[in-house]
């Protein structure tokens, strides 16, 4: 283990090359500097990090949006932490800090998405004060000519 504490944080524009330096299997794949770019610099992505040092070891992603029929909401897209620092609270406190900037923004609700298998997500998710929906739902994606990352 590197630093005793580690530091969660959003970045923000022009923070991209704090992405250079990521722990393994924090993100499904390798960052790429153009996307970390255009991500940090729309103003509807949010990522937050948690860094050990200088090492991102945890990031949360997430997005805000807008309907003509309802105000904001924020959809997390992901959250990773390096199995070297998972079952700290590290993941609870990713998403907090994204649910912390949706308040400042207005948003009126948050979601997220699991597996149903994906007990790890789920028992983060119902700690940060999730509430699982009753409902099930069906997810339908289309690939759009996907020829890798």
């Amino acid at each position: 283990m590197k630093g005793t504490s580690v530091v969660v944080r959003l970045l923000g524009p022009e923070e991209a090359e704090v992405l250079a330096n990521v722990a393994p299997d924090v993100f499904d794949f390798d960052v790429q500097s153009k996307l970390a770019e255009e991500f940090l610099n729309d103003p509807r992505h949010h990522l937050a990090v948690a860094l050990d040092g200088e090492q991102v070891v945890g990031m949360a992603s997430g997005v805000h949006y807008i309907h003509p029929d309802q105000r904001a909401q924020l959809f997390i897209n992901e959250v990773g932490v390096a199995p070297s620092h998972q079952r700290r609270g590290i993941g609870r406190r990713l998403v907090a800090a994204l649910l912390s900037r949706a308040r400042a923004l207005g948003c009126t609700e948050a979601w997220v998405a699991t597996e149903p298998d994906n007990e790890a997500a789920r028992g983060l998710y119902a700690a940060a004060g999730a509430i699982e929906d009753p409902e099930p739902f069906v997810l339908y994606a289309f690939p759009l000519n996907r020829k890798g990352p």
